[in-house]
C-alpha cells in the first residue's frame, strides 16, 4: 500500500499494515500495551464496564510502569440511555482513579490508538465498548503516520 505524506523527502513509500477484526483485534493491541514504553492515547467514543474490564489489568500494569494513558470519549451525560450512561461513568471513574488522563470530546466519533507514538491503529472499532459488532481495525507502525494523526486530531493541546 501506497502512502502519500507532504513532510516527507520522497513523494511516496510502501508502508506496511495490518488488518484486524474484532475477533484479533485484542490480541494484537494486548501484545503492543506490554511492549508500551512511554504512552498510549486511545479514542473510543463509547465506554463500558464489560470491555474496561478486559483492559483494566494491562492498563495498570502500564501505570505501575509509570506510562501515561489518555482516553478520549464522549461525555456519558450525552448518552440517551440511562443504563449506558451509568455504566460509562462507573467505567470512567474507575480510569481517574487510576490516574487515566480521560478527556471528553462533544460529537467524538474516532476510533483509534495511538502507541508510544510510533504505532497506529484506526478503524470503526470502539477499542473501550466493542461488544458483538462486525469491525474492523487497521495497525500500523509509523512513527511519521502516528503523529500525522496526533497533529491531526490536536491532542497535545490537552494532555501537555
Amino acid at each position: 500500500m501506497l502512502w502519500f505524506n507532504k513532510h516527507s523527502d520522497a513523494s511516496s513509500r510502501l508502508i506496511s499494515s495490518s488488518l484486524y477484526n474484532e475477533k484479533t483485534f485484542y490480541n494484537r493491541f494486548e501484545k503492543d500495551l506490554k511492549n508500551c514504553h512511554s504512552e498510549i492515547i486511545i479514542e473510543s467514543p463509547f465506554i463500558t464496564s464489560k470491555r474496561l474490564n478486559l483492559l483494566i489489568p494491562s492498563l495498570q500494569k502500564l501505570k505501575s510502569k509509570h506510562i501515561r494513558i489518555t482516553i478520549n470519549t464522549r461525555d456519558p451525560e450525552t448518552n440517551d440511555d440511562e443504563i449506558m450512561r451509568k455504566d460509562a461513568r462507573f467505567a470512567l471513574s474507575k480510569l481517574q482513579h487510576m490516574g487515566v488522563n480521560v478527556l471528553f470530546t462533544g460529537g467524538h466519533h474516532r476510533k483509534l490508538a495511538i502507541i508510544d507514538r510510533s504505532i497506529l491503529y484506526e478503524g470503526s472499532l470502539n477499542i473501550l465498548s466493542q461488544n458483538n459488532s462486525c469491525e474492523v481495525m487497521r495497525r500500523i507502525e509509523s512513527t511519521e503516520l502516528a503523529w500525522q494523526m496526533i497533529d491531526f486530531i490536536n491532542i497535545d493541546n490537552f494532555i501537555r
